[in-house]
């Protein structure tokens, strides 16, 4: 055939020589395999070669087969010399990258921590606890009866207003979010036994712009205590022993009159802070009363045989004078430094 190329000894050298410079130059397996293909594959210019072998005379045959036969030979060598060497080198290059210091520091992941209003609550809810009190839970949505009407709340009360209190639609359901943690005061009225000793930490929600010193989503403790014989000493008694547990032996509290709609008589509570930061002094801590007999009725309790007191605090502010914390925004921002603060409780 006129196409078929010449088997010649030089022709031969020279597909050779192509093939080893190949095999030499290949950086990598991929670039190997290429080279197979290229120089030992059925189109190579060896494989044409010893395809032509077919088309000589019978006399020629044989030692154009021998010398074909010998350079292919001496290329497929060459290949799986060359493969043995890479596979090697990179099995070695990949051992190095993998490679693992077992004396080297491990590093350090950063722990997240529970925050300190869930630890905080939970703290002032085991001292009632260690008192024989129970802990209520209510939701968060509730009926504007359980909210208002039942605490003896006025219709026309600044709190009611939409400017205070959000309302959930539609509005003739009567449904909002709950402004204060008296709603599970009520509930525990309604759903358990006299005598009543239930104080309740939870969420709650204002109209208030988030600044320093206030926030629209906070939380409160309260707690209400009914029973026959109830007085404010007991009140005040029950006051001073949650300061002295929260803020140390030092600490005690004063009763200031005010008006609540839900107590009668009703007092602002101060609690001397031994330690707080720039000097002890009085901090105004809560609100709390006797409760008042509109609010035992409203119950079906019968004011005439049951007395009872009831209080409430912000926890947010427990926490801000408590560790000396000067903006309230850091409380609810999720950053996990200022919870690491408190200690990694988990």
């Amino acid at each position: 055939m006129s196409d078929a190329p010449r088997i010649t000894e030089s022709a031969v050298a020279e597909a050779v020589d192509a093939a080893l410079a190949a095999v030499a130059s290949a950086a990598d397996s991929a670039a190997l395999k290429a080279a197979r293909s290229a120089h030992a594959g059925e189109a190579s210019p060896l494989a044409q070669l010893n395809a032509a072998i077919r088309d000589l005379p019978g006399s020629e045959k044989a030692a154009a087969g021998k010398l074909v036969g010998q350079a292919r030979a001496r290329v497929a060598e060459a290949f799986t010399a060359r493969q043995e060497q890479l596979a090697a080198e990179e099995e070695q290059a990949r051992l190095a990258a993998e490679a693992v210091d077992v004396t080297a520091i491990a590093p350090r992941r950063r722990l997240g921590a529970r925050h300190p209003l869930t630890m905080l609550m939970e703290e002032m809810a085991d001292i009632f606890v260690g008192m024989g009190w129970e802990v209520g839970e209510g939701p968060e949505v509730d009926h504007e009866w359980f909210i208002f009407d039942a605490l003896n709340t006025d219709p026309d009360h600044p709190a009611r207003s939409e400017q205070d209190t959000l309302y959930l639609s539609p509005t003739q359901r009567h449904l909002a979010l709950r402004s204060h943690t008296s709603t599970v005061q009520i509930r525990s009225l309604l759903s358990r036994p006299l005598p009543v000793y239930v104080v309740a930490p939870g969420k709650v929600f204002r109209r208030d712009e988030l600044d320093a010193t206030h926030t629209p989503v906070f939380h409160q403790i309260e707690g209400i205590a009914i029973d026959r014989g109830l007085t404010m000493a007991h009140l005040r008694g029950t006051l001073e022993h949650l300061a002295r547990a929260m803020f140390g032996p030092e600490a005690r509290i004063r009763l200031r009159p005010n008006f609540f709609p839900f107590t009668e008589p009703s007092a602002e509570m101060d609690v001397w802070h031994p330690t707080a930061k720039g000097g002890p002094r009085w901090i105004e801590w809560g609100g709390c009363g006797m409760v008042d007999p509109n609010v035992l009725r409203s119950a079906g309790v019968d004011p005439a045989e049951y007395q009872g007191f009831a209080f409430g605090m912000g926890i947010e502010r427990t926490l801000q004078f408590r560790n000396g914390l000067s903006d309230m925004r850091d409380m609810v921002e999720g950053d996990v430094r200022f919870s690491q603060q408190f200690g990694m409780v988990v």
